[in-house]
Parts: C-alpha cells; structure tokens; sequence
C-alpha cells in the first residue's frame, strides 16, 4: 500500500492534523489523496471555498496532496463544470499535483460533465455491491471527462460484516486455481466492476487492511465477472 486517501470534511474537519502528526516524516513516502467540497454548513462547490478548502490542506498536511478530487459533486451538480476549472487552476497553482472527481453515483454528473476541463482521475464505487446502473454511470462519466484513470473506493459498501458476504459463493469470480476468503475474492473483483486502477478501503482495521493487500494480487475469473455483469443489468431491467 503505497497511497493514502482522506478528505477535508474527515474526522470533524480534523484528519490532515491528525495525518500529519501520526505519520510523522513517513508521510512523504505515500501518495496523498484528498477531496474537497463538504463545509461545517453543508455542501459547497463555490470556487472560492473551494480554494480556502485546498490552501488549509495543504497546510494541514505539511505538503500540498498529490491529488486533490471534488468531494461528491453530484450533490450540487449545477456547479460541476465551474469547480473543475477551480480544481484545475489549482493545480497549476502548485495546491497539488493533480485533480479529479470523487462520485458516489455519477449519474446527475453526466449532462454537467459537457463543459468542465478534463481530470486526471476519476474516483468511482467499485465492486459487487455496485447497481448496474451506477457502474455504467461511472464509465460513461470518465469517457466524457476524457480521463482514462479510474479509481476505486468502497469495494463492501463500508459493511464487511453484511451477511451477503457469507452466503455468496465469492469463489465464482476467481480465476481456476485461486485460493482466497470470500472478503478477498469481493475485494479481488473490485478492481474489475468498473476496471480501476486502485481500490479505496477503510483503515480501521489491520486485518482489513491485510486481506486487501491479499487480494489485490489474486487473479480472478474475467468471463464470470461479464457474465454478472450482464445478468446485473438485466436485473436492474426487470425490475424497473
């Protein structure tokens, strides 16, 4: 694990403090992440917050983020387009090394994303627990922002002990010959449902964070993974 991710609004506006203390002068070994866009008042993507936002990371941190990402824009879709050019100038600022957009559900993102300038990520749901339609939102959102990195975050829907893990045999979509837990094998398919190029998980616990590094080099069953694919959009057809 070579990345870190957090955001501004984390911790009670608190977690790039507590980041900096903890990690101490081994915080220069990571990649940092963060994300803007969530204020003690609510939700904001005006240019102007936005940039307050990034400068008190920077600050915080001790270092400006490698990637700074618009914090769930679809809740204020209207100012999409105009908060990626702030995030853009901001990187040409030096407030950090790149920019992007972290979205739970792209969907609202799709008519606003025609004007804004391209990023150079795309944070995205990934995994098993993501509706069909999410997943093809995610897709069509990077292709019409032009970026070809796609992230990953939220591989178990932020609940690992949901009983589905236990009665979904998970070894379905592993590659023949693969041995892995069911946690694994969920985590191992994130990173193809949508194809990401990293997976965001939670770090509160070290087993947790054990089976994710296990699973990031577990390969896994591609045409089983289509297969659901295709069954999960039918699904999501039936039932509309």
């Amino acid at each position: 694990m070579t990345a870190l991710d957090t955001a501004y609004n984390y911790h009670q506006f608190t977690a790039h403090r507590a980041l900096a203390r903890i990690a101490g002068d081994l915080l220069p070994r990571f990649a940092v992440s963060t994300k803007v866009g969530y204020f003690p008042d609510g939700h904001d993507l005006r240019s102007r917050r936005l940039q307050q936002a990034a400068e008190q990371s920077a600050t915080d941190l001790g270092r400006a983020p490698d990637t700074l990402l618009l914090h769930n824009p679809e809740c204020s879709p209207h100012d999409f387009a105009s908060a990626c050019i702030a995030l853009a100038d901001m990187r040409e600022q030096g407030l950090c090394h790149a920019w992007g957009v972290a979205t739970w559900d792209p969907r609202p993102l799709l008519r606003a994303s025609r004007d804004a300038p391209r990023p150079d990520v795309v944070m995205v749901r990934a995994g098993l627990t993501v509706p069909a339609a999410v997943l093809d939102a995610a897709e069509e959102l990077a292709e019409h922002l032009g970026t070809e990195d796609l992230w990953g975050m939220a591989p178990f829907a932020g609940n690992t002990a949901d009983p589905i893990w236990k009665h979904v045999d998970t070894s379905l979509f592993l590659a023949p010959g693969q041995q892995a837990t069911p946690f694994q094998a969920g985590m191992a398919a994130a990173f193809t449902l949508p194809e990401v190029s990293r997976v965001a998980v939670g770090t509160s616990f070290l087993d947790h964070l054990a089976e994710s590094a296990r699973a990031s080099c577990t390969d896994v069953n591609t045409e089983n993974l289509k297969r659901y694919r295709s069954l999960l959009r039918q699904a999501a057809t039936a039932s509309r």
